[in-house]
């Protein structure tokens, strides 16, 4: 009855009201509520049977619609620059915000708050809630239509009690752009999925926060066990990238200055173990790659090299036979396409990403473009598939937009516009280096263009203090600079928070 109810307001609305146009939309009419409510059980017994709501296509004298599907790097950055006087906006994600997942491992562990690496997209494109044809819908895409430019949707619900059961509807686009990201990859590995937490969204950094705090507080009540005590107490990452040593920092670091102060009776039983298959910070300096496993060990943490061949709940088994018992286990083995991205009927680069040109168009559909994690060069191009990288993103965000305000001032805007437009440059991309946080004022900076090219890198307090000017400098808005500045000086003078919230 809720979701019905809810269906019938929504198709009460006008074409440009204040909120979407829909599939089977009539004029309003000033007529009493009980009347305005029959009038809309029976066009929704007109239109549902016929299809979906939705948003219609635009119609001619209208902005064009841009639909977006994601909020990451990628997208939010294409909707900041997105020239709002000649589109309407309409974001489609199951995130109301941006993550600045540079800082993500810092709020894991309390040296930031969450809300401090969050960007609201309203912040991000002010038209999504104020334009009157502009909208974020809270849901992801299920299917595409690029003949006829529309996308279905499903509307995002998980995790709420006594909410709305899911509902569908369609959207029309006159230009579709995927940046939905990539999801973590597994490797196939039994019970990844159904015991591992993933450090990709701020969920996963509070899921790992509430575990790391409520095993030091169980690990201290009477009658636990000595054994069970330090499988409690043992925090396993899995994956020596930038996340999995930069969280493992963060850790030790946590570790040295609060936990044994604040835990004293369980301070000795506490540790950190990171599992890499090759090298940690494969994609740097060698001398940083040694610098930061010097830093790690001295800190505390254990270095094991080894492949995770089975998770289990409460161990893992390493392709050598051996069992490493955890109390806390985090995945961060990189990235991999979504199995929405994999399912959709267009070309695809390798590994299953989105196939693209050199301007990010999916070349076999017109109006559709993909940026981000999420899609590759097509083999076609010549060009090699870019890293997962959030500065890649971020640049191919910027890049489109331009080539979209160029489209929509050229005339070519609206859906299937048969108009000749000079897209400019194709997208390069040029690699501005790679930074990493190894514990308490310690850090990685690499400035080479490539892995096997020369360039500057430095280690220690100066990369830290370049680390932490960069990332405050990068975060999107004044407000969350203030409030990681003063995170950040809270924690060095008071500590970190450890209530378990």
């Amino acid at each position: 009855m809720a979701a019905s109810s809810l269906l019938r307001s929504l198709s009460r609305v006008s074409r440009r009201g204040c909120a979407p146009a829909f599939y089977g939309r009539g004029p309003l009419s000033p007529l009493s509520t009980a009347a305005a409510a029959a009038a809309a059980d029976a066009r929704d017994a007109a239109v549902l049977p016929r299809g979906l709501a939705g948003l219609g296509p635009t119609a001619k004298g209208e902005k064009a619609r841009v639909v977006v599907l994601g909020t990451g790097w990628a997208g939010s950055r294409l909707m900041k620059d997105l020239d709002t006087t000649g589109y309407d906006v309409v974001c489609v994600s199951p995130r109301n915000h941006m993550v600045f997942t540079p800082l993500l491992a810092s709020t894991c562990v309390g040296t930031l708050e969450f809300r401090s690496v969050a960007e609201p997209l309203a912040r991000i494109q002010p038209a999504v809630s104020s334009s009157p044809g502009s909208y974020f819908l809270l849901a992801r895409c299920t299917a595409v239509d690029p003949d006829a430019h529309t996308i279905e949707c499903e509307t995002v619900t998980e995790g709420e009690k006594d909410t709305l059961k899911p509902w569908k509807f369609k959207v029309s686009y006159d230009k579709l752009v995927f940046g939905c990201g990539a999801e973590a990859s597994t490797f196939g590995i039994r019970g990844v999925t159904e015991h591992a937490t993933f450090l990709r969204e701020v969920h996963d950094a509070q899921e790992i926060r509430r575990k790391l705090l409520l095993n030091l507080m169980l690990s201290d009540v009477p009658g636990i066990s000595e054994g069970e005590k330090r499988r409690l107490l043992h925090c396993v990452v899995v994956g020596g990238g930038p996340t999995g040593v930069e969280f493992s920092g963060e850790l030790s670091d946590f570790i040295t200055r609060d936990v044994k102060e604040r835990y004293s009776h369980v301070k000795d039983y506490v540790h950190v173990t990171l599992i890499e298959a090759n090298e940690i910070l494969s994609s740097f300096d060698v001398r940083l790659r040694q610098y930061a496993v010097n830093q790690l060990v001295k800190s505390g943490v254990r270095l094991v090299r080894g492949i995770v061949k089975d998770v289990q709940p409460d161990k893992l088994i390493l392709d050598n036979g051996e069992e490493v018992p955890y109390g806390l286990l985090v995945w961060s083995t990189g990235v991999g396409a979504s199995s929405f991205v994999k399912s959709l009927p267009f070309p695809k680069s390798h590994g299953g990403r989105i196939g693209v040109d050199e301007w990010l168009r999916v070349p076999s559909v017109p109006d559709v473009f993909a940026i981000g994690d999420c899609c590759g060069f097509l083999e076609s191009t010549g060009k090699e598939v870019l890293p997962a990288l959030a500065q890649v993103a971020e640049r191919q965000g910027l890049y489109l937009a331009r080539l979209l305000n160029r489209v929509m001032k050229a005339g070519g805007g609206h859906a299937n516009s048969q108009v000749e437009v000079d897209l400019g440059p194709k997208f390069v991309y040029k690699h501005l280096g790679s930074m990493a946080t190894v514990g308490r004022y310690k850090a990685l900076v690499d400035l080479r263009q490539s892995k096997d090219s020369k360039g500057i890198s430095i280690a220690g307090f100066a990369s830290w203090f370049i680390w932490r000017s960069a990332y405050l400098t990068r975060v999107v808005s004044w407000r969350n600079r203030l409030y990681v500045a003063i995170n950040w000086l809270t924690t060095m003078i008071f500590g970190r928070d450890i209530s378990r919230i």
